[in-house]
């Protein structure tokens, strides 16, 4: 079956594309998940990090060009829902075609960053306090100093970026925005709720079990919400729907 919709998901902060590989053998054929990897990680180790926000946003709008021909959809998770909102914002700037969906993770909506969020967090100590208290990084990791050299430089690298960020207020974006939320994560309900001010089409808030990294505690049902989703914005109609699901 040929896949509807290429999906391509955008890393958390510290993490590698690598962590949606398993999606692709989770979800129906009818979704090709593309893991977007981002510079000096995963098989662009060899790369320089990115340093800034707008400058990293542009640099993948044009890589994923291909990816973004068909019908495709933006997944974040965390900073990778901050960066599928500025990749659809670029697109409609450059008067590019839109995604069908944005699907935003475990983030503040753009309008309710904390600035004061990666104060501080510029050495090893900070860093590994901020992967203990988010949790989802495995011990193993903590355990092998050679990975923790590599995650703390990947985690600090994209807190630059992220402390980089800037707001402008635009126009909310003509597209179905889709926000799946932890029920125990840190970030305050309001900061997320605020998402439905950046969408001028269909908004939709899930909440589910679980902190920050719920989409790895509870990931069958965030999963079947995905697939819902998707489903629902590809083919309006109910049978076609359930037809695609």
């Amino acid at each position: 079956m040929r896949a509807a919709v290429s999906l391509l998901c955008l890393p958390c902060a510290g993490a590698s594309a690598t962590m949606y590989l398993r999606w692709r053998r989770l979800l129906p054929r009818w979704i090709e998940v593309v893991p977007v990897e981002l510079p000096g990680r995963g098989a662009r180790l060899a790369e320089p990090f990115a340093s800034d926000f707008d400058a990293l946003v542009a640099q993948l709008c044009a890589e994923q060009s291909e990816a973004m021909r068909g019908p495709f959809a933006f997944f974040g998770h965390s900073m990778g829902a901050l960066l599928a909102w500025g990749l659809a914002d670029r697109l409609r700037t450059l008067g590019r075609g839109l995604p069908c969906a944005l699907l935003a993770s475990g983030s503040a909506a753009p309008s309710q960053r904390d600035p004061d969020r990666f104060a501080g967090k510029n050495d090893d100590a900070s860093l590994i306090a901020d992967l203990r208290k988010q949790g989802g990084t495995p011990e193993e990791v903590f355990a092998s100093e050679e990975l923790m050299r590599i995650t703390l430089d990947v985690l600090g690298a994209d807190y630059r970026v992220c402390g980089s960020f800037g707001y402008a207020a635009a126009a909310p974006l003509p597209v179905p925005l889709h926000v799946f939320a932890g029920r125990d994560d840190d970030i305050e309900p309001q900061r997320i709720e605020a998402w439905s001010a950046e969408a001028a089409d269909t908004f939709t808030l899930d909440w589910f079990d679980g902190g920050h990294f719920f989409i790895r505690q509870h990931e069958a049902a965030v999963l079947a919400v995905l697939v819902q989703r998707l489903a629902k914005t590809l083919a309006p109609d109910a049978h076609a729907a359930a037809a695609l699901a």
